[in-house]
Formats: C-alpha cells, structure tokens, sequence
C-alpha cells in the first residue's frame, strides 16, 4: 500500500467520526460560513500579482519541519506578500488542525485555501464553516463525475475551486465547474518532485482556467520561467517553512 493510498484510509474513518459527532449544521452555524468569499482566481489575475500561494504546514510525509513555528507570526508577513495562503488541514500526514484555518480566517484577509484531501461532500461544509475561501479537490482521489458533483457543491456554497492534476490522465477531470487547476509536481503515491511535469502540462490546461504549479519550486528562476511559460500561481510551502523564519524566506 502506497502512502497516498494510507491517507486515503486514515481520511476515511476521520470523516466518518466528525460526522457522528459533528452535525452538518454546526459548519452552518459558524461565522466564516455567512462571510463574503475573498476570489483566489481575481487575486492571481491582478496585473501585479506575484502569484504566489504561501502555504503553512508543519511536515509532510516526506519531510519534518520545525514545531515550534507560530502561525500567528508567519501569517501576517505571508499576508503582506502573497497573493493567497494555503493552510494544511491535515493532523496525522501534515500536522495540521481546523483551529489553524480558524486563526487564519481572524488574522488576515487575502484568499485562504483549504489544503486538506477531499472525499466527501461533509468537508466541504467544514470548509466554510472554517473560514476558507477556496478548496482543493484532487483529481486523483476522485471520478471526473465525482469532481463535477463536488466542484458543483462547492460554488453553490460560495467556494472556489482549485482542481489538481498531476499527469494527462486526469486532464478529462477539468470541467466548468472548477475556477483554476493545479498541476502537482509532487507525485501522491511516491512523493517525489519533479518541477518539469508543469511545463509538460501548461500548454494542455484550459487559458480561461488560471493554472497554478504546485511544489518544488526553490528559486526566483524557476517561478519565472514557470510565469513565462503560462503559470499565474505558484504554491510554495517547504521552501519556506524549511527554514528558521518561513516569513522572511518569503520576503527574501
């Protein structure tokens, strides 16, 4: 079993828990589910925007980051020079919690995406309620209809949607329901990176869908070359969050 098939199975019996215990309502009720969505898709469309989506995590299966980071002191720099920020959700994998969407969404106001592994319509519910303006929804966890039927469920809650591609397999996957797509140099099963699956898939990728290279970009050349290549957002989170202070590595 790969490691994308074990977070799949962990995902499961969360999901399943938070539903016993907590209703759909209770997302309903919370303050971010009521707010205006703050659009991922006009932010990286701005003539000035740099693009980038920084992203707070504090590891990932492929990599241990430092602990004692606070969000609240990453965030309102990230704030200050991001176009978005990404936050990692997941607690077993990623060593994320809601609670760090929660600050977010009282900290700072530019888009924040939800990172988290959606398979369930219950999740995106959570999302709001949690304050996100935007979700991910992985193509490779999903049928085409399937992505169809979240993508749809998701606007229809003020969500945008960012769908993730990683090969031309999952092209198919892209539909009008989705706002922009990602393409992640990250392979799932294996976790390795590989910067060049976003220039073999740009040119594949829909231009009215703003397109966002995911992972494995280290140096202020690549994000250009990936710009000049068609790119208008570019998430980065090990870059930063590798070092001893992920706010000034993004200001650098």
């Amino acid at each position: 079993m790969n490691i994308l098939q074990n977070i799949i199975l962990d995902k499961q019996k969360e999901v399943a828990q938070k539903k016993k215990f907590i209703p759909r309502e209770t997302w309903e009720m919370l303050p971010g589910f009521a707010k205006k969505t703050r659009s991922l898709k006009k932010a990286l469309l701005k003539q000035n925007s740099n693009g980038i989506i920084a992203e707070f995590k504090r590891k990932s299966p492929s990599s241990q980051y430092r602990n004692d980071i606070s969000i609240n002191d990453v965030l309102p720099v990230y704030e200050k020079y991001a176009a978005g920020i990404s936050i990692l959700t997941d607690e077993i994998y990623f060593g994320g919690t809601n609670d760090d969407l929660l600050i977010a969404d009282n900290l700072v106001d530019i888009p924040l995406l939800r990172k988290d592994f959606i398979i369930d319509e219950y999740q995106l519910y959570e999302s709001k309620g949690l304050g996100a303006d935007v979700i991910l929804l992985i193509a490779a966890l999903h049928s085409p209809q399937q992505i169809k039927h979240l993508a749809k469920m998701a606007r229809a809650l003020n969500l945008e949607i960012i769908l993730e591609i990683h090969d031309e397999k999952e092209l198919g996957h892209i539909c009008d329901e989705v706002d922009m797509v990602g393409v992640n140099n990250r392979n799932l099963n294996t976790f390795e990176t590989d910067l060049e699956n976003s220039f073999r898939l740009i040119h594949q990728i829909p231009k009215v869908k703003p397109s966002i290279s995911e992972s494995g970009i280290t140096t202020g050349s690549e994000l250009k070359a990936l710009r000049h290549a068609g790119f208008r957002g570019f998430l980065i989170g090990s870059l930063f969050m590798k070092t001893n202070n992920p706010a000034q590595a993004l200001e650098n």
